[in-house]
């Protein structure tokens, strides 16, 4: 790839943000603005698709987002990261599929799925135990210590990202992430303090990227060069003693070598939540990008196009941030939730920013599980065909989250 793929000025757009970009598989997106993943919980029991997807997502799709990129698509039935998350392990619901992929594309967006396992982070399904690199419990309340994969089950779950993407290319999809940040399973096993393995696994840093670019090439093997495969990967863990900046730019500079399409940059885990904005350092909150300095530095070293996701809410530091060459998509996600015509708006002129809402009730080990349900809540709106409510109070927000998901809800904080 040259470097006019991360040059806004080089398509001859007079706004950065409605220039398009070709990826390096030679996928086109129609402007710079990707919905980010926000985990829906919008399957049925049986973790199919649904029709409210499918609305969704066509709202969506028409209203100005080159990208939509949909939240965690599991791997494996039997470890959920979330209630309703969408499974797809075979082909057994490739016509439910086909409709939401269609109804995404309806509007001129590519739609990619976030491919996700989570690990030790996994809902406790009766009769299964959560995994993980090694058997080492989060320092979440409610967490319980992972049962160790051995070897031949490791290679069974890169296979299955493999057979999720085959099938998600059959559906019609233009695309796939892997969600390697957030403490799945992706981001444990690059995690010292999650991967505590000796063997060919664990132990070194080479070693434990080795998963991720497994995951990655077994992708690459399973579908055409047209579909498109991107990672979503920590800048560092913000722990002590875990995922380091330094061991995210090797993963970086080892995923250029693989080729990948698009690179989000995110950071945190639910131990040490800086996805949503609760530890983002002061200097890049104020350019409203949480981690645009650790992009600017990745952009050094690699060519791959780069997404950055976190705090983008005014056109004029989302212009500034493309035009500079440091990333080359705006991710929005919880602004989305509640205005599904933010980025029209934004590349008509008719506006000159975007606004998440939150919700909190002033408690602080609850804000964060308010607010990320809150916004849930607005994507089940939308699915219905309704429009968001942004007068729900919190208590009700509360209620609701109990009562879909019982008192496990208060023990954890969930999100794309």
């Amino acid at each position: 790839m040259t470097d006019t793929a991360h040059d806004p000025a080089s398509t001859g757009s007079a706004d950065p943000l409605a220039a398009p970009l070709r990826l390096p598989n030679g996928q086109e997106l129609a402007n710079r603005f990707a919905k980010a993943a926000m985990s829906e919980q919008l399957g049925d029991r049986r973790n199919r698709p649904t029709p409210a997807l499918e609305r969704l997502y066509e709202r969506w799709g028409r209203r100005g987002t080159g990208l939509l990129i949909t939240g965690n698509v599991m791997v494996h039935r039997d470890h959920l990261g979330e209630p309703h998350n969408v499974v797809i392990d075979d082909d057994r619901d490739l016509a439910a599929l086909t409709r939401w992929a269609t109804a995404a594309r309806s509007g001129g967006a590519k739609v990619w799925a976030q491919v996700n396992h989570p690990g030790r982070q996994a809902l406790r399904i009766a009769g299964k135990h959560p995994v993980g690199p090694s058997p080492v419990r989060p320092k979440v309340p409610g967490s319980v210590t992972p049962r160790e994969l051995t070897g031949a089950e490791i290679e069974d779950v890169v296979a299955r990202f493999a057979t999720t993407s085959a099938v998600l290319e059959r559906a019609g999809f233009d695309g796939m992430q892997v969600h390697g940040a957030h403490g799945y399973l992706v981001s444990q096993f690059l995690s010292p303090l999650a991967n505590q393995r000796t063997d060919d696994w664990g132990g070194t840093p080479e070693k434990r990227m080795r998963f991720l670019l497994e995951v990655v090439r077994a992708i690459r093997a399973a579908v055409s060069p047209g579909f498109a495969v991107g990672v979503k990967l920590n800048s560092a863990d913000f722990q002590r003693g875990g995922f380091t900046q330094e061991e995210s730019m090797a993963v970086v500079e080892a995923l250029g070598a693989e080729g990948i399409d698009l690179l989000e940059i995110s950071g945190g885990t639910y131990e040490a939540p800086a996805m949503v904005g609760l530890e983002a350092a002061t200097s890049t909150q104020q350019r409203e990008a949480y981690f645009l300095d650790y992009a600017e530095q990745v952009r050094e070293r690699t060519a791959i196009p780069l997404m950055l996701t976190g705090g983008f809410r005014n056109v004029g530091a989302m212009r500034d941030a493309l035009a500079s060459g440091a990333i080359d998509v705006v991710g929005i996600g919880r602004p989305l939730a509640v205005d599904t015509d933010g980025p029209a708006g934004l590349l008509d002129g008719s506006r000159t920013s975007i606004r998440a809402g939150d919700k909190k009730l002033g408690h602080k080990q609850l804000d964060g599980l308010v607010d990320l349900y809150w916004h849930t809540r607005q994507l089940h709106r939308i699915g219905a065909g309704r429009n968001p409510d942004l007068r729900e109070p919190a208590p009700v927000t509360l209620a609701h989250a109990i009562v879909g998901n019982g008192w496990r809800a208060l023990r954890r904080r969930r999100g794309g």
